[in-house]
């Protein structure tokens, strides 16, 4: 077995000692002893240690379950038979423990074990931070409270705030006003076990300007986290405008041109009328060409008065 440099908790002092006497039997180092965890955790980059040792008091194992993530190595956790009964109800065999008195083959294995998920929890977190950083799509953990977790560098290109900015504040604030109605009733469902597919709005950016994201999250309801993704559309959102208003101009100028067809340029003295090649046609000629329609001759009242009469009575003088 590597040898480990170990930090150990416990507040009583020959308890801690009878431990510290085994483990160094095994070849580890135990490089600092702390009465309780908060001046453990304090200590643990300057001490460099790799594992710590920790003594569970009684009914500490609920509230350890759960609180394992503050420390930045990995922890075994030390109790008594008793204590391991009741531990056993509380954790739900989250937590690596080891009960005393054991064996020097047991407290090995538990060392190990524990190193070893150390590593796979390392190696995770790694390979997370190489995501995150390299990713070009906006990834962030949004809290159930409002206010952002963890941001990608994606978040500093797009918008122009640093991440620290954006995460002083509550989400909220960076949505456009007129988009924020609808975004807080999107976060409570997804809050709600629901999730954000191709939800679409806008944010704000440093330069006063604002930018279009396209959305998908889902939540952790027990971490009290929502996990999101967003891409910056906001070049297709302009060039969808500008098609818009290109579509508006052409049926604007298609209308103006059906107007202007519907006016028939007609000769003030013949009546003629004029065709799309310059050529004059009569009334008849042009109606017969364009439409279906068919013409009948015949004389009304006005002409019959003033043309055919005056005709017959000239025929009649002569």
């Amino acid at each position: 077995m590597a040898n480990r440099r170990i930090l150990l908790v416990d507040s009583d002092a020959h308890s801690a000692l009878a431990l510290e006497q085994q483990v160094a039997a095994l070849g580890c180092e135990v490089v600092s002893r702390f009465a309780t965890e908060r001046e453990a955790i304090e200590s643990v980059i300057t001490s460099g240690a790799q594992l710590a040792f920790i003594r569970l008091g009684p009914g500490d194992g609920s509230a350890r379950a759960d609180g394992q993530a503050s420390w930045p190595i990995p922890v075994v956790y030390v109790l008594s038979e008793a204590e391991e009964t009741a531990l056993g109800r509380t954790s739900g065999g989250r937590l690596d423990v080891i009960v005393l008195p054991a064996t020097n083959r047991e407290l090995r294995a538990i060392i190990e074990l524990a190193m070893c998920r150390g590593d796979v929890v390392h190696a995770v977190e790694a390979a997370e931070d190489r995501f995150f950083a390299s990713s070009i799509d906006l990834l962030c953990f949004l809290g159930f409270n409002g206010h952002f977790n963890r941001l990608n560098p994606a978040w500093e290109r797009t918008l122009g705030f640093t991440r620290a900015e954006l995460m002083a504040r509550p989400f909220i604030e960076f949505v456009h006003p007129d988009d924020r109605e609808r975004t807080l009733e999107q976060n409570a469902r997804v809050r709600e076990g629901g999730q954000a597919l191709a939800f679409e709005n806008r944010y704000l950016c440093k330069d006063g300007s604002f930018r279009w994201l396209h959305w998908n999250a889902t939540s952790d309801p027990e971490g009290q986290v929502i996990y999101s993704m967003a891409r910056d559309i906001t070049a297709g959102k302009l060039a969808e405008e500008e098609r818009e208003q290109l579509v508006r101009k052409l049926q604007e100028a298609l209308t103006e041109v059906r107007t202007l067809r519907s006016i028939l340029p007609i000769c003030s003295y013949c009546r003629k009328i004029r065709d799309d090649g310059d050529y004059w046609h009569t009334v008849e000629d042009y109606i017969s060409a364009h439409t279906e329609s068919r013409f009948s001759h015949s004389i009304c009242p006005t002409c019959m008065a003033t043309e055919m009469e005056s005709q017959v009575q000239k025929l009649e003088g002569s």
